[in-house]
């Protein structure tokens, strides 16, 4: 079977492919739209874990971008599955928002803060002293430290903000334990995606806008690779880094019309 024979299965970052600054991506509606039509399965992926699929549907649907609640993936989803999968119905102290929370209230874990299996760092609005203090006397004490993504700042109108990596980098200063990162560049991301999708690595591409987390961390799951420049790459990113997407586009309207063939110099 040829690669255009085969039916290409799609995850995509949102913020930088999809959406910028909660504004549509010229393009993006029409190719979400050209795979709902064709049957092909896609989901969006965000390393954000303030918040629930719901609410980015939510967010989604008043850029004008039709994504179902099924087809979105975050890392608070990734992690509630990592922590299922290494142990059970377990405990949590976590430090997060309903994105969080709320996957881990899914999967039966006890959210508490004593002696609990785990302390979870997620994104937060609004980090807490108490908390985060909380948070490293319960790892000195032996608490597993699990952090959702390792992204130091995220965006705001007014600039960046401190982001989940920089405060785990507060936490392993002061307790010398660092945390086990789920979201991307983790390819642990991108397998637990390919599952909830029903997909093989062989035919998954990951479109995204960081070569840092997209592209690495599709690449070190065996998936091809599309690097858009509509988000935080330039023309020349792509050279800095020792591997290479397997195609620059300019933006995902490039794609339109080709989701079935979007690497066509491979005929």
């Amino acid at each position: 079977m040829t690669r255009m024979a085969e039916q290409w299965n799609y995850l995509m970052d949102m913020d930088g492919v999809l959406v910028h600054e909660e504004h549509p991506i010229p393009g993006s509606s029409e190719f979400v739209a050209e795979l709902t039509a064709n049957g092909i399965p896609f989901l969006v992926l965000t390393n954000n874990s303030i918040y629930t699929p719901r609410d980015l549907r939510a967010r989604l649907s008043r850029t004008g971008l039709e994504v179902p609640e099924t087809a979105i993936w975050t890392s608070a989803l990734a992690t509630a599955r990592f922590l299922d999968s290494q142990r059970p119905g377990g405990s949590a102290f976590v430090i997060g928002e309903a994105g969080l929370t709320t996957a881990l209230h899914e999967i039966g874990y006890v959210l508490t803060d004593r002696d609990p299996d785990y302390v979870v760092l997620g994104e937060t609005r609004t980090y807490s002293f108490t908390a985060i203090t909380k948070a490293i006397r319960l790892v000195e004490e032996g608490a597993k430290f699990i952090a959702t993504n390792p992204d130091a700042t995220g965006p705001s109108r007014e600039g960046s903000l401190p982001a989940t990596g920089s405060i785990a980098a507060l936490i392993e200063k002061a307790t010398g334990r660092a945390p086990y990162y789920v979201g991307k560049p983790n390819p642990l991301m991108m397998r637990s995606a390919l599952r909830a999708l029903g997909a093989h690595s062989a035919n998954t591409l990951m479109i995204g806008d960081r070569m840092d987390t997209d592209v690495r961390s599709g690449l070190e799951a065996g998936l091809r690779t599309i690097l858009v420049l509509t988000g935080i790459s330039a023309d020349s990113t792509a050279e800095l880094y020792p591997y290479r997407p397997t195609r620059v586009v300019k933006s995902i309207a490039e794609l339109v019309g080709h989701s079935a063939n979007p690497f066509p110099d491979e005929g």
